[in-house]
Order: structure tokens, then sequence, then C-alpha cells
């Protein structure tokens, strides 16, 4: 009897059928070494991978009917060896619904690259460009109202007198700014997309204390869609949501319980010094807010485009949003130990 001793080529296997056979050997090892199981059912499982991967196993089958007959059998496997039976139940449970995934104005490939984009937290260039926009701009006027109010305190107090008599100086100083320079609500908007793709826009407006309480400030945080706000126009709020919060801070007491008298109405205070001393840094960073305003307002939508920045009207709102202010700092450097 003679032999072929001739060596056979192998068959020829795709890739993935490779990967899709080591896939199933792996999670049926896997299940067989779990410690869960039953002597009985790790007997029942080694049955199933020898009948699975010996020579005469059957094929993966090659029809839709075949492959469901394989799934349904594993099911049935996977029920009877109690696989699911840790599963948690109930409504909305391991439920995640995308309401946009159905949408027939959505095309899919804008659908699945704004899941990705969602995933990994990307958000657009112009978002980026806004925060640091916002960053840049609240750092500058936090600087120009703190030197403001570090100087003005200290030429104000060093026009001699006790210090009630500065306090006082101070005070008449506030009521004529407020009288010729009234505060300006403070108006910050921010734009973001949000999880169905619509841009919205939150608004938060700090507005100026009554006259029967000054000490009073109400601040309103309102959230809608971009174009309603647009639509809207600076004086009306069509926002979806909206909250006011009112804050109020207390005035020292006062040494003496009558009414003080009303001093004379005095001209806003100004040092013609001071602003000739920084305004080569004022212009400087109101140059650089402007540009990056231009570079955010190229990126972002019409809806979301900020204003410029001007050196005047900042500085007309860091008067009137000090001047209030420099009593109680008086008081304070006054009142603080020496070093």
């Amino acid at each position: 009897m003679s032999l072929d001793m001739r060596m056979k080529k192998a068959v020829q296997r795709s890739q993935g059928q490779r990967l899709m056979n080591a896939r199933d050997r792996t999670s049926a090892y896997a299940l067989s070494q779990d410690p869960t199981l039953s002597e009985k059912e790790k007997e029942d499982m080694r049955k199933v991978l020898k009948e699975r991967f010996t020579a005469g196993a059957r094929p993966m089958p090659a029809t839709v009917q075949g492959l469901a007959a394989l799934a349904n059998e594993r099911i049935e496997d996977a029920i009877a060896r109690g696989q699911f039976k840790n599963i948690a139940r109930g409504k909305g449970k391991n439920i995640e619904r995308d309401y946009t995934a159905s949408s027939p104005f959505l095309d899919t490939t804008e659908y699945f690259m704004n899941k990705i984009i969602q995933k990994q937290e990307i958000v657009p260039p112009w978002i980026e460009k806004q925060q640091e926009l916002v960053k840049e701009a609240q750092s500058f006027r936090a600087r120009l109202r703190n030197d403001w109010k570090r100087h003005a305190a200290r030429v104000i107090a060093s026009k001699g007198g006790t210090l009630e008599a500065q306090v006082k100086r101070a005070e008449a100083y506030a009521a004529a700014e407020a009288a010729l320079n009234p505060k300006t609500p403070n108006v910050e908007s921010l734009s973001e997309i949000d999880n169905e793709g619509r841009l919205s826009q939150l608004t938060v407006t700090e507005s100026k204390s009554p006259p029967s309480d000054p000490s009073e400030t109400t601040i309103t945080i309102s959230e809608g869609l971009a174009s309603e706000a647009h639509a809207a126009g600076p004086q009306g709020s069509r926002a979806d949501q909206t909250l006011s919060i009112k804050t109020s801070t207390e005035s020292p007491p006062s040494s003496n319980s009558q009414p003080t008298p009303t001093p004379p109405l005095l001209a806003p205070f100004r040092d013609p010094s001071w602003q000739s001393l920084e305004h080569a840094y004022h212009t400087l960073a109101i140059t650089s807010l402007n540009s990056l305003t231009r570079s955010y307002n190229l990126m972002a939508p019409s809806l979301a485009k900020k204003p410029y920045f001007n050196l005047d009207r900042e500085l007309r709102n860091c008067f009137a949003d000090v001047a209030p202010l420099l009593p109680a700092e008086i008081r304070s450097r006054a009142q603080k130990p020496e070093k």
C-alpha cells in the first residue's frame, strides 16, 4: 500500500474567520473557568468545547437561517447554564435611548460623528476660543478694578481728616458717581451646544442696586436657545429657564444713631495722572482682547458673536463698580494692623 507523502496545502481562512474563531475560543474558555459554575456545569462546558473545536465540528453556517438557529441554540445553552441570572431587570435598566438616531433630518454620517465627538468630549474650536476670551476679559477687568480701588482709596485718604471724614468723603464721591455715571447691568453671555446639537445660550445679568436698598444686588441667570435670545433682542428674554438670586451686604453699624446730613454733591472722583500712567497697559490689553474677539467672531456662528471692547466704556464701568466700595476699602485700610 503506497502512501502519499506529499505535503497538502492547508485550507486558507480569511482574517475575519481566524479572529472570530479566536474570540470564540477565548470566550468559551473564560466561561469554563468561571468559579461560580458547578462541576456538572463545567463538565458540560468541556463537552461543548470538545464538540465545537474538534476536527469534525460543524462549520459556521453560511445562511441567515443557519446563523439564527445557531444564535438561538447558544442563547438557550446560556440560559440553561444560568448566564442571565445576574442581569439587572426592570423598566429603564441598561437602556440608553438616543432619540436622534431615527431622526429623518439627521444624516447617518453626521449622527455618528456627533456621537464620537460627545464620547471624546471634544468641543468646537470656537467654544475653546470663547472660553479663552472670557477668561482674559475677566482677568483684565478684575485687575483694572483692583488697581483703581487701591489707588482711589489711597488718594482719598491722603487728603487728611479723621477716619469718619475720609469715609464720608468717599461716600460723597460714590453718590456723585451713582448720579452722573450710573452702574449699568453686567451682562455675560456664553454659548454652548446641547446634547441635541442645538446652539444654546447662557446669560448672566447683574442688575444695579435699587435706590431704597443700595446693598442689594440681583443676579439673573437665564438659559435658552441662541436663536430665541437673538430674536428677543437685548431688551427681551425668551429663555427656557430663569433663575434670580438676590445678595445683600451688611453695612457697618454707625456710631451715631442720628441721621447724618447729606454732603453736597461732588464731581465723580477721577485721577488723570493715574489714567495717563496706566494708559499704555490699558491700550495694550484692549488691543489683545479685540484681537481675541476678532478670532472668535471669525469662527463662531452669527448668533454667538460678541462685540468688541472699548477702553472708555471699560473705564466708566470700572469707576461705577468701584465707587460704592471705596468707603469700606478706606475703613479696612485704616483698621489693618501694621506689619
